[in-house]
């Protein structure tokens, strides 16, 4: 699941698909999704395809992202679009896409927001207020 609050876990099942993705086993709904990402994100495939990486501990104060909280960002996302919650937000991703033609671009734009939303909400520790979310992310239209 990819859900967990447990860091290797949830970094595992990144590996997990890769690895399957390169030896061209069968892939599960979810780890289509996440190769489908890597595929997005080149530039994370040297880190995917070191072992070590599991453990690595990504800071802002040195200037990293961190790329696994990015790519469950977009898997986040991608579930909020299909399951329309907040409701509007799979509209609001449709004008996105017609203004910029692009779905990645369309997409980081969007998690800019959750992400935003999200930070907001775990220092004021309190539930992410998704009226709010969503009226932001109709600004970018």
């Amino acid at each position: 699941m990819i859900f967990t609050q447990d860091r290797t876990r949830m970094r595992e099942m990144f590996f997990s698909a890769w690895k399957k993705h390169l030896d061209n086993e069968t892939l599960e709904p979810m780890e289509k999704q996440i190769v489908s990402l890597l595929r997005d994100h080149p530039e994370y495939h040297g880190l995917i395809e070191n072992p070590d990486a599991i453990d690595k501990d990504f800071t802002p104060e040195h200037g990293e992202l961190n790329p696994f909280l990015h790519l469950s960002l977009h898997l986040a996302l991608r579930e909020q679009v299909g399951t329309d919650r907040p409701k509007g937000i799979a509209a609001v991703t449709r004008s996105l896409l017609m203004k910029h033609g692009d779905g990645h671009t369309v997409e980081h734009l969007m998690i800019e927001c959750l992400g935003e939303f999200l930070w907001d909400a775990q220092r004021a520790q309190r539930e992410p207020d998704e009226l709010a979310y969503l009226e932001k992310l109709k600004l970018l239209i």
